[in-house]
């Protein structure tokens, strides 16, 4: 009986967040760089339970989402060739979901031979007035001014060509609100957008499921490595012990960063075990995971979790910094998928490729909302682990 137990609390502890899984090695050393371009994904059908999630969330039909998975993969293998092509003048990247196509932007000093280029790689072509570059830079100037509440986050929008800084509806009008965003023109190309509310992180008190506890705090666990899992960072700090969703030891957190960055790993010993696998909940199968290939702005993408288990929706954003009430997190990719309090650490996934761990968002699965999640192949850079695949 208990190995039973432990054998359903391993798989749903590495499987209580995915909902999608991923192609390609995944490993990483502490030397990677989050923005090597991980193994080429090979194409893998997509579950049944995927593709209903994908009709509930994202309003397609069945042979619409089959079609925008295998649009997507080709528009994830395109970027770094396209990135590549465009050299210099490269504005950024993102797919399209009316055209199913990457788009890159390039910059209107760009040669006729660098246009052809990125055509040729497959990519549509927009001319934009900033490089990425030239926003990164921006994006890091704003990143160094010490942000009000009233600010929620602020990222680089290739598509608009401007770094977006996002301010909670009702708060516009507030004087330090205001001198952030004055300092924040001054760093560069910037627009101001508002939202509902300001963010917060997902973890929450003890009530029960199949998520894992560490002393009153629920969350999710993200991916399984070899040695361990990932998840969010401020689900728990250094040393402190985990347990399962059955009580028993699983390990404890052996690093852990939050504010700054919201991820952690947590070591796995005492009768569990690491598995490939993120949990379908008996909404979709048990997915198995494949590798971590980075899926553009505007692609789409589901997550998993502990309380509000499958929900889809679109990549909105990369490179955000969010304004949480504890401190700042940078390099965070938005999305519109909905998310509540115990569903932090939890997979998110693109295709059947690894995207990362759920950090927080606003809004409910109810009204709606946006959330934030940490990217993988960062969290596997900083700490030196290898993504366990199938």
């Amino acid at each position: 009986m208990r190995r039973s137990r432990l054998t359903y609390a391993c798989l749903s502890a590495l499987l209580v967040l995915g909902g999608w899984t991923a192609t390609g090695t995944g490993q990483a050393t502490a030397d990677d760089s989050p923005t090597k371009a991980p193994a080429k994904a090979s194409p893998a059908p997509a579950s049944e339970g995927l593709l209903q999630a994908m009709r509930r969330d994202l309003g397609l039909s069945k042979e619409q989402a089959e079609k925008r998975l295998s649009a997507e993969r080709t528009a994830t293998a395109l970027v770094p060739k396209a990135r590549k092509a465009a050299g210099s003048a490269y504005g950024g990247s993102w797919f399209d979901a009316r055209s199913e196509r990457l788009t890159v932007g390039v910059t209107e000093d760009a040669s006729p031979a660098t246009v052809r280029r990125v055509e040729a790689t497959g990519a549509a072509v927009r001319t934009v007035e900033h490089t990425a570059r030239e926003l990164d830079r921006a994006k890091a100037r704003i990143d160094r001014l010490d942000a009000p509440s009233g600010v929620s986050s602020w990222h680089v929008d290739p598509a608009a060509g401007t770094v977006v800084v996002n301010v909670v509806r009702g708060e516009r009008a507030d004087n330090d609100v205001r001198d952030f965003v004055s300092r924040a023109r001054a760093a560069g190309p910037v627009t101001v957008r508002t939202v509902a509310s300001a963010p917060a992180t997902f973890a929450a008190g003890t009530v029960g499921g199949d998520p894992y506890y560490t002393g009153n705090v629920r969350c999710s666990i993200g991916f399984s490595v070899h040695g361990g899992f990932i998840t969010a960072g401020h689900c728990g700090g250094v040393g402190q012990q985990v347990r399962g969703w059955d009580g028993s030891y699983i390990g404890n957190f052996q690093g852990s960063s939050f504010p700054d960055n919201d991820y952690a790993w947590v070591n796995v010993g005492s009768g569990w075990w690491t598995v490939p696998v993120v949990l379908g909940w008996g909404t979709v199968p048990d997915q198995l995971v494949r590798g971590s290939a980075e899926a553009p702005v505007g692609a789409s993408i589901c997550r998993s979790g502990s309380t509000t288990r499958w929900h889809c929706g679109r990549v909105l954003a990369k490179n955000e910094t969010v304004n949480y009430a504890q401190g700042a997190v940078h390099q965070m990719t938005k999305t519109s998928v909905c998310a509540e309090g115990g569903d932090s650490g939890g997979s998110f996934i693109s295709g059947d490729q690894a995207q990362g761990v759920t950090s927080g968002g606003w809004g409910n699965c109810s009204s709606g909302g946006e959330t934030w999640f940490q990217p993988v192949n960062e969290i596997l850079g900083r700490y030196g682990l290898t993504l366990h695949t199938a």
